[in-house]
Protein backbone atom coordinates (compact mmCIF):
# COMPACT_ATOMS: atom_id res chain seq x y z
CA UNK A 1 0.00 0.00 0.00
CA UNK A 2 1.30 3.26 -1.35
CA UNK A 3 1.96 5.47 1.79
CA UNK A 4 1.33 9.40 0.98
CA UNK A 5 3.87 12.06 3.37
CA UNK A 6 3.56 15.81 3.29
CA UNK A 7 5.89 18.49 5.10
CA UNK A 8 6.48 21.56 5.18
CA UNK A 9 3.15 23.55 6.72
CA UNK A 10 3.43 25.82 9.83
CA UNK A 11 2.73 29.21 11.25
CA UNK A 12 3.37 32.19 8.93
CA UNK A 13 2.28 35.57 9.34
CA UNK A 14 -0.04 37.13 6.37
CA UNK A 15 2.43 37.92 3.84
CA UNK A 16 4.63 35.13 4.27
CA UNK A 17 5.14 32.14 2.24
CA UNK A 18 5.87 27.88 2.53
CA UNK A 19 6.95 25.21 0.52
CA UNK A 20 4.97 21.92 0.88
CA UNK A 21 6.16 18.43 -0.06
CA UNK A 22 4.93 15.66 -0.85
CA UNK A 23 6.89 12.47 -1.09
CA UNK A 24 4.99 8.56 -1.56
CA UNK A 25 6.45 5.28 -0.81
CA UNK A 26 8.23 3.22 -3.79
CA UNK A 27 8.37 6.62 -5.76
CA UNK A 28 4.89 5.97 -6.49
CA UNK A 29 3.80 9.44 -7.50
CA UNK A 30 6.22 9.46 -10.61
CA UNK A 31 3.60 7.55 -12.00
CA UNK A 32 0.88 9.81 -11.77
CA UNK A 33 -0.73 13.40 -12.31
CA UNK A 34 -0.12 15.38 -8.29
CA UNK A 35 -3.10 16.86 -6.86
CA UNK A 36 -2.32 19.69 -4.15
CA UNK A 37 -6.43 19.01 -2.10
CA UNK A 38 -6.93 21.46 1.38
CA UNK A 39 -9.31 20.61 3.92
CA UNK A 40 -10.85 22.73 6.80
CA UNK A 41 -13.08 20.85 9.45
CA UNK A 42 -16.57 19.51 8.97
CA UNK A 43 -15.35 20.29 4.97
CA UNK A 44 -15.37 18.41 1.57
CA UNK A 45 -11.67 18.30 0.57
CA UNK A 46 -10.40 20.10 -2.43
CA UNK A 47 -8.43 20.25 -5.17
CA UNK A 48 -5.92 23.41 -5.20
CA UNK A 49 -3.64 22.60 -8.09
CA UNK A 50 -2.70 19.98 -10.53
CA UNK A 51 0.21 19.13 -12.41
CA UNK A 52 0.45 16.69 -14.76
CA UNK A 53 2.99 13.25 -14.49
CA UNK A 54 5.20 15.58 -17.36
CA UNK A 55 4.95 18.71 -15.18
CA UNK A 56 2.75 20.32 -17.53
CA UNK A 57 -0.94 21.07 -17.02
CA UNK A 58 -0.60 23.31 -14.28
CA UNK A 59 -3.72 23.97 -13.05
CA UNK A 60 -4.86 26.10 -9.56
CA UNK A 61 -8.09 27.29 -8.47
CA UNK A 62 -8.65 30.77 -9.02
CA UNK A 63 -8.02 31.97 -5.41
CA UNK A 64 -4.63 30.81 -4.90
CA UNK A 65 -3.50 31.57 -8.95
CA UNK A 66 -0.82 34.06 -8.69
CA UNK A 67 0.41 33.23 -6.01
CA UNK A 68 0.42 29.27 -5.29
CA UNK A 69 2.73 27.41 -7.93
CA UNK A 70 3.03 23.02 -8.09
CA UNK A 71 6.38 21.90 -9.46
CA UNK A 72 7.35 17.78 -8.90
CA UNK A 73 10.84 16.04 -9.16
CA UNK A 74 10.33 12.85 -11.03
CA UNK A 75 13.24 10.86 -10.11
CA UNK A 76 12.43 10.80 -6.37
CA UNK A 77 8.80 11.04 -7.27
CA UNK A 78 8.38 14.03 -5.17
CA UNK A 79 5.72 16.95 -5.32
CA UNK A 80 6.05 20.70 -4.36
CA UNK A 81 3.72 23.59 -4.41
CA UNK A 82 5.26 27.02 -3.39
CA UNK A 83 2.58 28.99 -1.41
CA UNK A 84 3.67 32.90 -2.05
CA UNK A 85 1.42 35.94 -0.32
CA UNK A 86 -0.05 33.61 2.20
CA UNK A 87 -3.85 34.83 3.17
CA UNK A 88 -5.51 34.16 6.55
CA UNK A 89 -7.59 32.59 4.59
CA UNK A 90 -5.61 30.03 2.85
CA UNK A 91 -5.52 28.44 6.78
CA UNK A 92 -6.08 24.86 6.33
CA UNK A 93 -4.67 21.24 6.51
CA UNK A 94 -2.88 20.71 3.15
CA UNK A 95 -2.19 17.35 1.69
CA UNK A 96 -1.45 15.56 -1.70
CA UNK A 97 -2.24 12.52 -3.25
CA UNK A 98 -1.44 10.94 -6.76
CA UNK A 99 -4.71 11.92 -9.45
CA UNK A 100 -6.08 10.80 -12.67
CA UNK A 101 -3.45 12.82 -15.19
CA UNK A 102 -6.34 13.55 -18.29
CA UNK A 103 -8.69 15.48 -16.03
CA UNK A 104 -7.75 15.22 -12.25
CA UNK A 105 -10.91 13.92 -11.52
CA UNK A 106 -9.69 10.80 -9.31
CA UNK A 107 -7.21 10.11 -6.82
CA UNK A 108 -5.82 6.86 -6.37
CA UNK A 109 -4.13 6.50 -2.72
CA UNK A 110 -5.23 6.19 0.90
CA UNK A 111 -4.65 9.67 2.10
CA UNK A 112 -1.93 10.98 4.41
CA UNK A 113 -2.26 13.26 7.56
CA UNK A 114 -1.74 16.11 5.37
CA UNK A 115 0.25 19.01 6.45
CA UNK A 116 -1.37 22.26 8.41
CA UNK A 117 -0.91 25.43 7.35
CA UNK A 118 -1.96 28.52 9.44
CA UNK A 119 -1.75 31.97 8.62
CA UNK A 120 -2.20 34.57 11.20
CA UNK A 121 -3.74 38.03 10.37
Amino acid sequence: QVQLEESGGGLVQAGGSLTLSCAASERALSDYAIGWFRQAPGKERELVAGLKRNGGGKYYISNVKGRFTVSRNNTNGTGFMQMNNLKPDDTDVYSCNGISDSNYAFHYFHWGQGTQVTVSS
